[in-house]
């Protein structure tokens, strides 16, 4: 235990492989256990644990009311910043809970999922360091993970791997509401959609989702709490962005990948922070890039308390799972539903919004409400909703994991897509489903 706590205490400013950072996360564990929660979400394909570390006042288990954040690093291995970043955003996080009032009250009122490292096979597959490519992006397969997603525009025939299919039941089994994935190569901050078609514009080089003002104030939420993101420079005269910001589709269409998955079958947003030039970087550089993304690292967090939440139940005040909770004119392709504790978490900026709450099979409920920005109280609005005339058992809910905007494709190749049109569609796509 001894051994543990001082390798816990032992961060500096540099590469640790996969020894080192089982021993620095279990460290941290023996360390604080009141505030962390240790376990492994699966194996990769060498059989190399994916430790993910949980932080929170309740770190085992959820807790009704308190949203679910992740950050999940070295999705390819030879992109190595993000892992080393992790670590050293673990340590702030346990060292400043009950000093710092901010970081206490955010531990007290977030459950934190922090994975370093989803590639730990390429990572120790890069044996020689390189700025822009090496095998190591791969894992032990030859398969690129943010390639190997379903994805909703197309048939992604790519198999599975066993380091996407951990990440997939991890989604499932918990309640995420926001998360990032941290890359390298580029100094952007890129959002959904990914991938696209002409009902989402990407005939106009632009593949919008139905809560894009969302995603453009989470992206620009950590380009300008970057030291140098916001700036929009890039890394060489070939590649900026206006803010430090793009949307996925405008930089490069990419098939199968995590962030558009999260955000349609996991009911999660998810951005793509890509924080270095160089992929690979020496290590004396570490401390810098740390320096750079500290405060944005938390900034980011502090969103997963925007918009509003609560719960849906019966007439005895029993949660009902699976209603469709969203608001009105913002249609999921795959419907938003509650969990199985009947919970909901919608992200949403400042305004007045319609929300809806359906149970399948009897009528819909809409409420009018007014959403403050209550990141800095750390807790969205609650507003809950109760069906007096229903008695729910819980049902079964599933998404196709086939393209679903096929579907909205061929909606619209004879009506031109407009607002009301896609709010139709989605609505008789609920129906059929």
């Amino acid at each position: 235990l001894l051994l543990l706590v001082r390798a816990a205490a032992a961060l500096d400013f540099r590469y640790h492989h996969t020894e080192e950072l089982e021993a620095y996360l279990k460290g941290i564990r023996a360390a604080h256990p009141a505030i962390t929660h240790l376990h492994s979400i699966g194996r990769s394909v060498e059989g190399r644990d994916l430790w993910v570390l949980v932080l929170g006042r309740f770190p085992t288990h959820h807790k009704i009311g308190i949203p679910e954040f992740k950050y999940v690093a070295n999705m390819h291995g030879d992109e190595t910043v993000g892992r080393e970043l992790l670590l050293h955003l673990i340590d702030f996080l346990v060292t400043s809970y009950g000093r710092d009032p901010v970081i206490t009250k955010l531990l007290n009122n977030t459950r934190i999922h922090i994975m370093p490292t989803m590639n730990p096979d390429g990572f120790e597959a890069t044996k020689v360091p390189h700025c822009y490519y090496s095998q190591g992006r791969f894992n032990k397969n030859g398969e690129d993970l943010n390639r190997n997603f379903p994805d909703a525009f197309e048939n992604n025939n790519a198999t599975i791997q066993p380091e996407t299919r951990a990440v997939m039941n991890w989604i499932k089994n918990e309640t995420f509401v926001l998360s990032a994935n941290l890359h390298g190569g580029a100094l952007v901050a890129s959002y959904t959609f990914d991938n696209g078609n002409s009902v989402t514009g990407s005939l106009q080089g632009y593949s919008r989702s139905p809560d894009d003002d969302v995603f453009i104030h989470l992206a620009k939420t950590y380009s300008y709490n970057h030291a140098r993101m916001h700036k929009g420079i890039g890394c060489d005269n070939r590649q900026t962005f206006s803010e430090g910001i793009t949307n996925g589709y405008s930089w490069y269409r990419l098939e199968g990948g995590m962030q558009d998955y999260n955000y349609v079958w996991g009911q999660c947003f998810e951005i793509t922070l890509e924080l270095s030039c160089c992929k690979y970087p020496p290590e004396d550089q570490l401390e810098k890039f740390w320096r750079d993304n500290k405060i944005a690292l938390i900034e980011y967090i502090k969103q997963v308390h925007l918009g509003v939440k609560g719960q849906v139940t019966d007439g005895n005040g029993n949660p009902i799972p699976n209603a469709i909770v969203e608001a009105q004119g913002r249609p999921h392709v795959c419907p938003y539903r509650t969990n199985q504790q009947g919970e909901y978490f919608l992200l949403l900026l400042p305004g007045t919004y319609e929300i809806n709450a359906t149970v399948p099979g009897f009528k819909s409920m809409v409420k009018t409400v007014e959403i403050p920005d209550n990141t800095g109280n750390f807790s969205a609005l609650k507003q809950d909703f109760s069906f007096s005339e229903v008695s729910f058992q819980s049902r079964a809910a599933s998404c196709p994991k086939t393209p679903l905007y096929q579907e909205f494709e061929r909606s619209s190749a004879a009506v031109k897509a407009t607002p009301s049109v896609l709010a139709l569609i989605t609505i008789v796509l609920v129906i059929f489903k």
